[in-house]
């Protein structure tokens, strides 16, 4: 199961450590987070302790107005059940209860000076990417023209090349191999590199490369999100490729489905200027051009407007 420990939640955000030391390693499994408002007024029949607490001005606020004693209790119950973090927000003061409490448990607590809501959406987006259900597929991931262009193959079929000749090209490269993939929503796709193979591309005869010592830090990029799936087979003269690009084919990969096109590989094609032209491409058709589609009503209009013309032609 996949998780993030309150240590990568405290770096990525520069988080500042108020208490609960022995507890900085606690796994967090789930993206949620729970705003404990009812809990300072001392309802916990629905208290949610899987969750990252975080506490704002609203909350601080009202906790100051209690008395001594029920100060204690609340934290006491706050932090017994062990929730993987307390985070405070807004630049409130972390109060005094609460730190004697995350001691007592182990529970640490964060403070930050950014506004609790817009902190909230930051640290959802971080554990939604971080959590997103993952699986690994075997190619390569280039951002062409700021679309992310999944390369699929058999061993050998030119992946790995096709994808140098694109960065050389000004494109940038996410992974070669092996590529991570999560589900952050419902059809988006966000891929990236396993970290041993970051930056990495492998060219059989010359052997493992660094393409950020190469070509610099604007050659590699460390996730994009998948749009288009490119699948490069090798030419087979007994297949009938398509020539118009009408059918649109799918991949689904989890629950999501990416546009598929199949690319035939022979020598004299120029790989990279194809995948160049199909991002550019599918591009367009996001935009509400679709050159197949205007291509095929301009035949038929041809086809409508001289019949007879057209029925010589076919004879032919």
């Amino acid at each position: 199961m996949s998780y993030v420990t309150v240590k990568d939640v405290q770096e990525t955000f520069f988080l500042e450590l108020s208490a609960g030391k022995a507890g900085i390693e606690q796994p967090i499994h789930t993206s949620d987070i729970s705003r404990p408002g009812l809990e300072m007024a001392g309802y916990f029949n629905f208290y949610l302790s899987d969750r990252v607490q975080l506490l704002g001005k609203t909350e601080l606020s009202f906790f100051a107005k209690l008395t001594d004693a029920e100060r204690i209790d609340r934290m006491e119950r706050l932090c017994e059940p062990k929730p993987p973090a307390i985070i405070v927000a807004h630049e409130m003061e972390v109060p005094f209860e609460m730190i004697e409490a995350a001691n007592k448990y182990d529970i640490p607590v964060l403070s930050t000076d950014v506004p609790t809501t817009r902190f909230s959406g930051m640290l959802t987006n971080f554990l939604g990417g971080r959590l997103a259900p993952m699986t690994a597929v075997h190619g390569v991931l280039v951002d062409v023209y700021g679309i992310g262009v999944l390369i699929t193959g058999k061993s050998g079929v030119g992946k790995s090349e096709t994808a140098l000749e694109l960065v050389k090209r000004g494109h940038r490269l996410v992974a070669d191999d092996l590529v991570e993939i999560r589900q952050v929503a419902k059809n988006v796709l966000i891929g990236n590199p396993p970290k041993l193979l970051e930056h990495m591309l492998e060219i059989r005869g010359v052997g493992i490369v660094d393409m950020m010592n190469l070509f610099g830090a604007s050659a590699v990029r460390s996730d994009k999100r998948i749009l288009i799936v490119i699948d490069l087979e090798l030419w087979d003269p007994q297949k009938v490729y398509d020539r118009l690009g009408i059918d649109e084919e799918k991949l689904k990969i989890m629950d999501s489905e990416l546009t598929k096109l199949t690319v035939p590989v022979r020598p004299g094609r120029n790989l990279s200027v194809i995948i160049e032209v199909a991002a550019m491409d599918y591009r367009m058709k996001r935009l509400g051009v679709n050159a197949a589609e205007e291509f095929t009503k301009k035949v038929n209009m041809a086809i409508l407007e001289n019949p007879d013309r057209t029925e010589v032609k076919g004879d032919k």
